[in-house]
Parts: C-alpha cells; sequence; structure tokens
C-alpha cells in the first residue's frame, strides 16, 4: 500500500505494469522462492496523499486478508506546505492500528533525510517530524521499521533517480535486500559496490542543478497549482492477487492481452 515509493517508480521496466518494477516486485519474487504459492498484490500509486491511499487502498486490502502488508503513505503529504502535521499524523496512526488490526506483519517506513535547496528546507524539517511519529507507532503498534533515514548508502546520489526523490534501481533493488533481511527472509539479491563516483567542476555541477529545477522541481509545482498529478489516470500494478511464482513478466503480459482482447 502506498504511492510512488511502492508502485517502483524510478525503477523503469516496460515489461512491468505502469512501466515501472520497483523493490516490492523484487521482494515479491525472493518470498516466493521460500513460497511458491504466495500471493502478492501492489495497490500503490504514484503521487497518491495519505488520504487518498486510505480511501481506495484501506478496504481493498483488508478485503484480502493479508498475512505481510506493506505501507508507506504521507510523503506527498510533507510536501504539502500549508497540510496540517498534526492532522495528518493522527490519519496516519489510524489507517496503521487499522492494518495492526488484521494480525498480519505490518512493515512501516521512514523517508529519507533528502538533501534539498534552502528554498525547500521546510519540507526537510516536516520529514524529521514524520519520522519520528512513524518511529513511535512502529513501537506502540507492533510493526517492523525500515528507517531508510539511516541508510547511509542512500547518501550515494547514483541510488536516486534524476528527480533526486525517487530511488534509481540500484535504490530499489537496494530496498528489497533491507526488507528480506528485516523480516529475516535470506535472499539471492546481489548488492554491488557502485564503485567511486565521477566528479564534477563547479560549471557542470551548477548546470546539472538548473537542468534539475527546470525538469522536475518547476513542473512539479506547476501541477500542484493545476491540481494535476501523475497519478491520476493510473490504475494500481497489481489489483488483484497474483502467484508470484507464475513470473510477474508472464502475468504482465498475460493481462496487457487481456486488456487488448
Amino acid at each position: 500500500m502506498g504511492d510512488s515509493f511502492t508502485e517502483g517508480v524510478g525503477d523503469r521496466n516496460s515489461k512491468f505494469p505502469n512501466g515501472v518494477r520497483g523493490w516490492a516486485d523484487r521482494l515479491a519474487k525472493q518470498l516466493a522462492k521460500k513460497d511458491p504459492e504466495l500471493r502478492y498484490a501492489n495497490l500503490a500509486v504514484r503521487s497518491k496523499r495519505l488520504h487518498q491511499i486510505v480511501a481506495d487502498q484501506l478496504e481493498p486490502a483488508l478485503a484480502m486478508n493479508p498475512t505481510l502488508i506493506t505501507f508507506y503513505a504521507g510523503g506527498n503529504d510533507i510536501l504539502e506546505i500549508r497540510k496540517d502535521m498534526d492532522e495528518l499524523l493522527e490519519q496516519y496512526e489510524a489507517a496503521v492500528a487499522r492494518l495492526a488490526a488484521t494480525g498480519a506483519r505490518l512493515v512501516l517506513f521512514t523517508g529519507f533525510d533528502v538533501m534539498l535547496p534552502s528554498v525547500l528546507e521546510p519540507m526537510r524539517r516536516r520529514n524529521w517530524q514524520y519520522n519520528e511519529a512513524v518511529r513511535t507507532l512502529a513501537r506502540k503498534y507492533g510493526a517492523l521499521l525500515v528507517d531508510h533515514w539511516t541508510f547511509d548508502a542512500y547518501q550515494d546520489k547514483r541510488m536516486w533517480d534524476s528527480d533526486r526523490l525517487h530511488m534509481s534501481p540500484a535504490g530499489h533493488k537496494y530496498m528489497a535486500a533491507q526488507v528480506l533481511e528485516l523480516l529475516g527472509v535470506e535472499h539471492t539479491l546481489k548488492i554491488r559496490p557502485l564503485g567511486p563516483m565521477e566528479r564534477y567542476g563547479w560549471r557542470e555541477m551548477l548546470r546539472r542543478e538548473r537542468a534539475w529545477m527546470h525538469e522536475w522541481v518547476v513542473p512539479m509545482f506547476g501541477r500542484k497549482l493545476r491540481g494535476v498529478t501523475l497519478g491520476d489516470n493510473l490504475p494500481p500494478r497489481w489489483p488483484e492477487p497474483v502467484r508470484v511464482s507464475d513470473g510477474l513478466k508472464k502475468l504482465a503480459k498475460r493481462a496487457g492481452r487481456a486488456q487488448v482482447g
């Protein structure tokens, strides 16, 4: 359950629904090696706010009688400066309480402390507040916590997509491994060192900063002003439980043929 983080944005792959793969698909594949009968659903859709995730995903998730739930929501709300954080965290706890009451293993996530320009500094402070609340609620409700904020590996810029907000394929793979290790599940994901980073002069760094602002930051705020998001017309990637051992690529191809037919 969640937004772009769990949908898999940044891990592009045209063979998968919505053109992305992501850590959750990678996690499911590893879990299916231990349990070939495992069923997996991914209800996450990019850009969704907490109230939308609760409205659209909570009841469908509960109806599946899940044994394992991952829940990340609220990241997009943090970007809304006018959104009251106390109200947001109350809504977040209410959702966590519902999920914990199922008896399923529940996995929560903190958000990473992304380095942002000074103009966006208020968003970092809101992220810190959110993270502290998630840690507290994980203890209160007995949830497992993936403390993304503490992972030093994500200090490497190559763990992030070009928008600097979503993980790259390497970042998604690393996240899948972290969740598996938290669950105590052995896996075959190979996390290779990325090697030394390429160094740039100040002119190239300035050019990259300007390109990032022009290509990502300005369009993002433009969408906010227009009241539209990238997820407005997207369905969940795996809305119904699928048997992962059948092959997610094959299942996606089969679903595509059925829609055409």
